[in-house]
């Protein structure tokens, strides 16, 4: 395993395909590893490049191969399928990555640190519960509109969706309003974790 010069990783959950390739391009190693073999192996392994995607988890990944000496680089997948030979699978996009990777004209990514990857998630789920929120604004002005009740969109108009859904003279049935009202709840409970969520963005964007 000396010879080893770059070493490919193509990511999945469970199984990895490992292809090691020499300083000529020699292919020295292919090999499917569980991730439970992963950091073994590379801890037996000399120092070399170790080359992945940068996909979701590749930033995990590259941490920890990195603490091991070795030196990690991520690759956007859109610059990878141009290198696929043969049909996809995992041999062949790990092969297709050593290709790209040796490139000298080739951008890599910068992994990311966990506190980064903390605050993406953040991020990220700021963003899930906005939309979560307006579909339910979107669907209760929806189900009004069903009853005759035209509603304009938006959050900022959710007072007003409340008061035609407590609203006697509306003449809505009670399991209209109290359905209403389950939506009013959710749609509060979100908001609720956004704000909290937004104060933590600022808070991690003061210590930055």
């Amino acid at each position: 395993m000396k010879e080893v010069s770059i070493v490919c990783l193509d990511l999945a959950k469970r199984v990895f395909q490992v292809h090691a390739a020499a300083s000529d391009g020699r292919v020295v190693l292919r090999r499917k590893l569980s991730r439970g073999q992963l950091v073994t192996f590379f801890a037996e392994l000399p120092k070399c490049t170790v080359a992945m995607e940068a996909c979701a988890t590749a930033h995990y990944w590259a941490r920890e191969i990195g603490k091991l000496g070795h030196d990690v680089r991520l690759i956007p997948p859109a610059y990878v399928k141009p290198f696929v030979k043969r049909q996809k699978n995992d041999a062949a996009d790990a092969e297709a990555i050593v290709e790209a990777a040796t490139r000298p004209s080739m951008r890599f990514v910068v992994p990311k640190s966990e506190s980064q990857q903390a605050c993406s998630m953040l991020f990220r789920t700021r963003d899930l519960f906005v939309r979560q929120r307006t579909q339910l604004i979107n669907a209760l002005r929806a189900h009004l509109a069903e009853h005759g009740i035209i509603a304009p969109q938006g959050i900022a108009n959710l007072a007003l969706l409340a008061k035609i859904i407590e609203d006697h003279e509306a003449g809505l049935e009670l399991i209209v309003v109290e359905t209403g009202r389950l939506y009013l709840d959710q749609i509060d409970a979100l908001s609720s974790r956004i704000a909290s969520l937004e104060k933590a963005l600022r808070s991690e964007a003061k210590r930055s």
